[in-house]
């Protein structure tokens, strides 16, 4: 077996993803955004470790935390007050992704294998996800500088 087939031979069961919604920026014109959903990053468990990838304003950063594989990391994030969702991955995609500006919205859409133009922020996105058609968002806590990953 060679190719594509056999990377993802290789490579094991599909990680399961989490998007985190965070509050807290450093950059003043976020603070235009809806409280609680200024910044977003992704949570990967291939079930032997976590990744998080944080899309930040200056680089990429991709850390694996220092916790065990079964630590609930996604229950730690709502445990501080963060919108915490759920997310699929989609692999089997045809085309390239659409170009779009490089922000923590589309790097979480194309870590998860969203196509959406129309999601640009990260409410929407968080919309997009859950599927909610509410405006208002859940009640969630800024916490700001609460923890590394989220500013």
């Amino acid at each position: 077996m060679s190719g594509p087939d056999a990377c993802a031979a290789a490579a094991g069961p599909s990680p399961r993803a989490w998007v985190v919604f965070c509050d807290g920026t450093e950059l003043a014109w976020l603070r235009l955004l809806r409280p609680g959903f200024r910044h977003c990053f992704v949570m990967l468990h291939d079930g032997e470790r976590w990744i998080a990838i944080d899309p930040l304003a200056a680089l990429l950063e991709v850390t694996v935390p220092p916790v065990a594989a079964d630590f609930d990391l996604p229950g730690w994030f709502a445990g501080r007050g963060h919108a915490v969702v759920a997310a699929p991955i989609r692999r089997a995609l045809g085309r390239p992704a659409p170009w779009a500006p490089f922000t923590c919205v589309e790097t979480c859409k194309r870590v998860l294998g969203l196509r959406d133009r129309l999601v640009l922020t990260p409410w929407q996105l968080y919309r997009r996800l859950t599927g909610a058609a509410a405006e208002s968002p859940p009640a969630v806590r800024a916490t700001a500088r609460a923890v590394a990953l989220c500013p």
